[in-house]
């Protein structure tokens, strides 16, 4: 085996132990932190008929361990999300600032491992809160983004390389399957619901008829000078239609951020 094959197999090696070993130790914590930018697709027909494009910014925060019963088989994930997008309509007469927060808790079954392959699935709590403003509107300026959800999730890990370069791939996929939204109806002013207490079915049920929404994340750990750069491209789909109100948001981010594995004592 040449030189730099041989140094490309230890490394590999060394990551999937890595890997192995802090899913399997719940008193080791990974902790990864990632900003990034990319674009934006906002619409909601409760502020304005037009869609809105621009830019958004995004901070992703995620950490996990293995689950003190069953260590082998379980795995504890926890993510937090917060993005802001500033987008125009197609005229760029007028301008809307969206922001949203995103809290998971999830656990992960192993389903399947074998050499450079692992399969994981479970479920997700899934809490959300935000707004979208409108900056030209006078009566209803802004609406605002409350919902809750079960989600069914699912990741796969790859150990590679490209060249010479050791790579940690990932993938996860998380699609919303029932929960509670917030949604005034269509016309009707915040006014009305909390100063005329006119509040009849603002808390409505949903499903992946009412929200097919979806959010998945790429990434790739790279080992650069001992330190383990992550690199990631989030795809986030938000949908809804309820109350008569039609809504979307679009996000397309890149990000990059770093990995660390902490020792719980």
């Amino acid at each position: 085996m040449k030189g730099s094959h041989r140094h490309i197999v230890i490394v590999l090696l060394g990551l999937c132990s890595t890997l192995l070993h802090a899913q399997t130790d719940p008193s080791i914590i990974t902790r990864s932190t990632m900003y990034g930018a990319g674009f934006a697709n906002v619409y909601d027909n409760y502020l304005s008929p037009q869609e809105y494009r621009g830019v958004e910014f995004r901070l992703l925060r995620e950490s996990e361990r293995a689950a003190k019963r069953s260590p082998e088989k379980w795995q504890l994930q926890t993510l937090f999300q917060g993005f802001v997008d500033y987008t125009h309509n197609r005229a760029d007469n007028n301008h809307t600032l969206a922001a949203m927060v995103n809290w998971n808790y999830g656990w992960l079954y192993k389903f399947y491992q074998s050499g450079q392959w692992q399969v994981q699935a479970g479920g997700m709590a899934d809490i959300n809160g935000g707004f979208i403003y409108n900056m030209r509107n006078g009566n209803n300026p802004a609406n605002a983004r409350l919902y809750t959800n079960a989600d069914a999730t699912a990741r796969v890990f790859w150990n590679t390389h490209i060249k010479r370069t050791p790579i940690l791939l990932r993938y996860q996929l998380s699609v919303p399957l029932v929960g509670v939204m917030f949604s005034p109806h269509y016309g009707q002013s915040y006014y009305e619901i909390f100063s005329l207490n006119d509040n009849k079915g603002v808390v409505k049920t949903t499903t992946p008829f009412s929200q097919p929404s979806a959010k998945s994340i790429l990434s790739a750990d790279i080992e650069v000078f001992k330190t383990t750069l992550r690199l990631a491209y989030v795809c986030e789909i938000q949908q809804a239609k309820l109350n008569g109100i039609k809504s979307h948001l679009y996000s397309n981010a890149f990000m990059i951020g770093v990995v660390k594995h902490l020792k719980k004592l």
